[in-house]
């Protein structure tokens, strides 16, 4: 019986001392999935790096360049003319005056997080009613307008790929509220002077999906659908002036491709 014991025991050492083995993560002799890159269930496949989440809806993810928030400064924007910047920041909330402000970094693909309130009271009706916009790579407008009950042209009410495509639904809330946008964005592609493959948004407002995967037919223009062009496969994120006191916070981008910072 003490034998018995012995010989158990010392197996047991034995096992604790062997070195441990690499877990099996996968297979090696699974089909090749169609791009011809990788094997399915592949054990070889780089792991995705971690990315750390916002503590609440809306809060910046760790990989997230924050372009405004309640420490930011002015610093990564400027105005689209070169002149000094009338924007007016306070405690983290930029609001609107003359003339555009752009980011002065580049982007090309992205999720970008937008929160932004029209004045309240509400003043004016139609277009000229908390009226701004959010501009993609410069070009491409996802509106800003105070849609809470009042009527405009669908192209162009809140949420509309401005001048082309209205929202699904109007998701608004009233005059004052903060809002947010979610957008998820691919650059156009282009084949020399042609473009191969058109710019495309997805984009969620106050948390509903108001635009999936849908294609810009060319850029932004009031009246008009300007024509592709190379020059529009990168470019900053922009801020709209329409000479109402629009509120803007909590704005961060995450580049997907495509990032130029300054130089």
């Amino acid at each position: 019986m003490l034998r018995r014991l012995g010989f158990v025991g010392a197996l047991a050492l034995v096992t604790a001392a062997a070195p441990a083995q690499t877990p099996n993560l996968g297979y090696d002799d699974t089909p090749m999935q169609p791009n011809g890159r990788w094997r399915i269930h592949d054990s070889r496949r780089p792991q995705p790096r971690v990315v750390t989440a916002g503590a609440r809806p809306g809060d910046a993810p760790s990989d997230a360049i924050r372009l405004l928030g309640p420490d930011s400064d002015l610093s990564r924007w400027r105005m689209h003319d070169g002149s000094a910047i009338t924007w007016k920041l306070a405690g983290g909330v930029l609001e609107s005056a003359k003339g555009l402000i752009e980011t002065t970094d580049r982007f090309s693909d992205f999720q970008l997080h937008v929160e932004w309130a029209t004045p309240a009271p509400p003043k004016g009706d139609s277009q000229a009613r908390g009226n701004s916009g959010v501009f993609l790579l410069g070009q491409f407008e996802v509106q800003v307008l105070d849609s809470y009950q009042n009527p405009t042209y669908a192209d162009g009410q809140a949420a509309a790929l401005y001048g082309q495509s209205p929202p699904l639904v109007n998701a608004s809330r009233g005059p004052g509220e903060w809002q947010s946008y979610d957008i998820v964005f691919t650059a156009p592609r282009f084949s020399g002077a042609a473009m191969s493959t058109p710019a495309v948004a997805t984009v969620l407002h106050n948390g509903v999906v108001v635009h999936n995967a849908t294609a810009f037919w060319g850029a932004t223009a009031h009246r008009a659908i300007v024509p592709y062009a190379p020059e529009m496969a990168r470019g900053p994120i922009a801020l709209q002036d329409h000479q109402n006191p629009v509120r803007f916070r909590n704005i961060w981008i995450r580049p997907l491709a495509g990032y130029d910072a300054p130089q």
